[in-house]
């Protein structure tokens, strides 16, 4: 039984009629192909295991052949040959210590939590369209052009905005951008050490990613000020990175914690919303203003043993691939000026195509998945609207709080993003979760799920 989070990437559809349909590659191509690549990597890398086993076996055999008096025999013989005896023990011992030495540290999902804004922070699409009529910055085609973007969205009425974009007129600025991140990502990070009961001095290592905001300090460093981090904490900051970002951070954490024993690893993922509102008329630039909204999500791995019990999740694979060089992949999600230089994100045509929804339909078909396996994403999407590298963790926390994780299931995220990324990480449910015990953004309102999401839902004028 496989639960299947697919994570909305940072795209965006500006053709609402597009003359020659497009889709995405079809993944089933290459599958059998990258199990071969992982079959060569897994044989080069546990070879002198592999030869150990064969050794061992050829041993057994041969041992398994001998009777009462050949083993007599043997013991009369190691018994007066000491160097033998003294060799033999050093190899098993240092077999034994490679091993060990050498062996891949497991490493266990704790928990996660996903920040859930206050209610005063909702932002129904007609709210949005108004306050982008109120900008005064957008002209009448392109008005209409952002209302036909929301109705075919997927989105619904009760995503988040920061609260610099929803006040008039609008107070976008470096400090409200501060504001936000700090919210968000305490928010999480708070929920997240009340549920495991972990202290943040014991944490280790720190990841945080956000694409489009890298201030000085980094938002790593408000992390560590905020909590009062230790001062040899491993901490870094992804930026730039796109939609696919959260999964980067969890390999990158998973790559740390084998050199780190005993070791907790926190990783932040959310984007910032405040200082990325682009005002220009660059219709290739604008989807990404109706399609994103306000989120953030705190996870805690762990490579100590003993926190295996205790444990929702254990990981067992990540993937990550890049095509950034090829020019037309690298450039499709382009971070730019448009005219009167505002800044925008810019979308090629390709990608515009088969952006927002779009790209659920296209993996729902080409991976033949059931709408069991997408309703998750589709429903985080209708709620939260696209939260970037975080929207991953809202679909978890759906199929928990619906009570479908139950123990050995494989749950598969896969995460699109700019230059071109496709990241993948499959975790194992170490136990049942039991809906009725948990703490996530979805409990209070899980009954009224899933809810049917109409191809084109009017904004009401």
């Amino acid at each position: 039984m496989e639960n299947t989070n697919n994570q909305n990437p940072q795209l965006g559809s500006a053709s609402i009629s597009p003359p020659q349909k497009k889709t995405l590659p079809n993944f089933l191509l290459s599958v059998h192909l990258k199990y071969v690549k992982l079959g060569y990597h897994y044989l080069i890398t546990h070879a002198i295991y592999l030869l150990l086993v064969a050794l061992l076996g050829v041993v057994f055999v041969n041992i398994s052949t001998l009777n009462a008096e050949d083993l007599g025999q043997l013991w009369d013989h190691l018994k007066f040959n000491l160097v033998t005896v003294v060799l033999c023990s050093t190899l098993i011992v240092f077999m034994a210590t490679l091993y060990f030495m050498r062996r891949p540290q497991k490493v266990y999902l704790v928990n996660f939590a996903c920040f859930k804004p206050q209610p005063d922070l909702m932002c129904p699409r007609e709210l949005f369209m108004e306050r982008s009529t109120i900008a005064g910055t957008f002209n009448e085609e392109n008005l209409a052009f952002q209302k036909k973007i929301l109705e075919r969205s997927g989105l619904g009425q009760k995503t988040y905005s920061p609260e610099a974009l929803l006040r008039i007129p609008h107070n976008l600025c470096m400090a409200e951008a501060r504001k936000e991140s700090e919210m968000v990502m305490s928010g999480a990070i708070d929920e997240l050490l009340e549920k495991t009961g972990v202290k943040a001095k014991d944490i280790g290592i720190l990841v945080v990613n956000c694409s489009l905001f890298n201030p000085t300090p980094s938002l790593s460093a408000m992390v560590v000020n905020h909590y009062k981090l230790r001062g040899n904490i491993l901490s870094y900051n992804l930026g730039g990175m796109g939609c696919s970002a959260g999964l980067i951070s969890i390999d990158l954490a998973k790559q740390l914690l084998q050199v780190q024993p005993n070791s907790y690893a926190l990783v932040v993922s959310t984007e910032n919303i405040t200082l990325n509102w682009y005002f220009g008329n660059n219709r290739s630039m604008l989807v990404t203003n109706c399609l994103f909204r306000m989120g953030g999500a705190a996870i805690l791995l762990s490579n100590r043993s003993s926190d295996r019990r205790r444990s929702k999740y254990q990981l067992i694979h990540t993937v990550r691939t890049l095509k950034g060089a090829d020019d037309k992949c690298y450039g499709c999600v382009f971070q730019e000026e448009g005219e009167n230089k505002n800044i925008g994100v810019a979308l090629s045509k390709d990608v515009m195509a088969v952006a927002g929804r779009a790209v659920l339909d296209e993996l729902e078909k080409n991976l033949e998945l059931t709408e069991w396996h997408m309703e998750p994403s589709r429903m985080t999407l209708n709620r939260f609207g696209n939260t970037s590298s975080s929207s991953l963790w809202y679909e978890l926390a759906y199929s928990e709080a619906k009570g479908r994780i139950k123990k050995g299931d494989r749950t598969w995220q896969i995460a699109f993003g700019s230059g071109f990324k496709c990241n993948s990480a499959v975790w194992r449910a170490l136990r049942t979760v039991d809906p009725a015990k948990e703490k996530n953004p979805w409990m209070d309102e899980i009954d009224e799920f899933p809810v049917h999401v109409p191809k084109i839902s009017p904004v009401l004028s």
